[in-house]
């Protein structure tokens, strides 16, 4: 399973990586408009950065105002086979939250914030498939220094890497955190999916148990 689209990786000038994310994804967005469309379904890692700064500034206007746009960005909807059964809430990745359209629906109805579905395109061979949604969600809130190694806590200014990765006791800045979603991304670490302690508990209300949640300290 992956997107239909997607940013190449890159080789960066300025820090000498070579490196492409995979858990930065917005699956509303559309790209089939695009003349590069093709050539966005397929990946690979763009050695000239101003080829990739290209790409990524035909993309830009297509893209929420806030969206980064790093190196290995995914857009469309989550095409691939399927087949069994689906819970309401499933993580297909660690980054990734695949909700029930039923699901989907009960948990806006509590008023939670930050929920945008957007439709999958996944095959099932059975009669009577799920309809699955892919949840889109908004980088904000930060990791807090004290739990980084000292010096890399900054990302590079010309393609926006992190020189380090999710540290063993993470630790959030509590400055940085969203007062208007219950839900999000971290901006300095995409791959690490969080929710307040208000969609905790309207989870736990609802019987939403198929998976484990993390207390996670804030400072």
């Amino acid at each position: 399973m992956d997107h239909r689209w997607g940013l190449p990786g890159v080789h960066c000038p300025t820090c000498d990586a070579s490196w492409s994310g995979i858990s930065e994804a917005y699956p509303s967005v559309d790209l089939s408009g695009l003349p590069e469309a093709k050539q966005l379904e397929k990946a690979w890692l763009e050695e000239d950065f101003q080829k990739f700064e290209r790409l990524r500034q035909m993309v830009r206007p297509l893209v929420p105002t806030w969206a980064r746009l790093i190196p290995g960005t995914s857009f469309g909807p989550l095409v691939g086979s399927a087949r069994g059964t689906f819970p309401q809430l499933y993580l297909l990745y660690s980054w990734m939250l695949i909700m029930r359209r039923e699901a989907l629906e009960q948990l806006q109805a509590e008023g939670l914030r930050g929920l945008k579905g957007a439709r999958t395109e996944l095959r099932f061979r059975q009669r009577n498939s799920p309809e699955l949604l892919e949840l889109e969600l908004e980088p904000h809130g930060l990791l807090h220094p004290d739990c980084l190694p000292p010096g890399k806590t900054e990302p590079c200014g010309t393609c926006g890497g992190y020189e380090f990765g999710l540290p063993k006791q993470p630790l959030l800045d509590e400055s940085s955190l969203p007062e208007h979603l219950d839900v999000f991304r971290l901006r300095n670490c995409p791959g690490f999916m969080v929710i307040n302690e208000r969609f905790a508990d309207t989870l736990h209300r609802l019987g939403f148990e198929e998976f484990s949640l993390r207390e996670l300290p804030v400072r």
